[in-house]
């Protein structure tokens, strides 16, 4: 997605574990960040959370923001014992902010992993996180956040986030696809929800960028139509099973696998 116009370039490291302070100021608008203990779930799985809490009137953005927004990054490569980290990100607020319609998050944010250890052994986590953090403006930060093992379940904060993320739905939605001057235009036809509902579209292959879903509602189908644009800026064999589709809800959402062409 593409970054916010009124960007504001700003680079905070932080470095936190449960039991130490920080050696450094929060950048704007972070009240705090931690990387909650690494524990094992009821069903044996490992869990963490990264936890942020903002000032009031700030946001952060989610996974697949808008428009505008930043897309948040984390790069694990300082950890140990770790094969994959993988976000279970909990459903999005609709943020309207001078004309722009975003998806993203205010006051809180607990964000779960799935952890997966590379071997027997206890993980020692290492995260660098890139994310934007907005008011009237936006300011990319960089927090640098570690966190290990801890007896006992997980931290129930993680559960209750799990709790949010969107149900995935079995049902593949039909999709139209053509051809455009510079990629390629899909719609899907949803199942409606009650409210204003949000849609995004997300399409596993880097480098393509899809603009905020067009709407329209009829006869209690949701029809979503967005640009995937690729690199080149041309048509290219956009694969309908890489699609995601994630319709938010008043109080809930419900993300689509793959699309079937019509």
């Amino acid at each position: 997605m593409n970054a916010h116009p009124a960007l504001i370039v700003l680079v905070a490291a932080l470095a936190t574990t449960p039991a130490a302070a920080r050696d450094r100021a929060d950048p704007p608008g972070l009240r705090s960040a931690e990387l909650l203990p690494v524990a094992t779930a009821p069903d044996g799985s490992r869990v963490t959370a990264m936890r942020l809490v903002l000032e009031p009137g700030w946001k952060t953005y989610w996974r697949s923001p808008g428009d505008s927004g930043m897309p948040p990054g984390f790069d694990w490569s300082g950890s140990t014992n770790l094969a994959a980290a993988e976000p279970q990100w909990p459903r999005p607020e609709v943020i309207l902010s001078d004309g722009d319609r975003t998806l993203g998050y205010h006051d809180e944010l607990v964000l779960p992993f799935q952890v997966r250890p590379q071997g027997p052994g206890p993980v020692a986590l290492d995260v660098t996180v890139t994310l934007g953090l907005c008011e009237n403006v936006c300011v990319p930060a960089t927090l640098r956040l570690t966190a290990s093992d801890a007896a006992g379940g997980p931290d129930p904060r993680i559960g209750q986030a799990l709790a949010l993320v969107p149900a995935v739905s079995t049902v593949r939605p039909a999709c139209r696809l053509a051809d455009i001057s510079d990629g390629v235009r899909l719609s899907a036809a949803l199942p409606d929800l009650p409210g204003d509902p949000a849609v995004a579209m997300e399409l596993a292959e880097d480098g393509i960028w899809v603009s905020q879903p067009d709407l329209a509602r009829a006869g209690g189908r949701l029809t979503a139509t967005a640009d995937f644009v690729p690199p080149a800026a041309a048509p290219f064999p956009l694969d309908p099973a890489k699609l995601r589709v994630t319709v938010i809800g008043d109080g809930n959402a419900v993300e689509y696998r793959g699309c079937a062409p019509s």
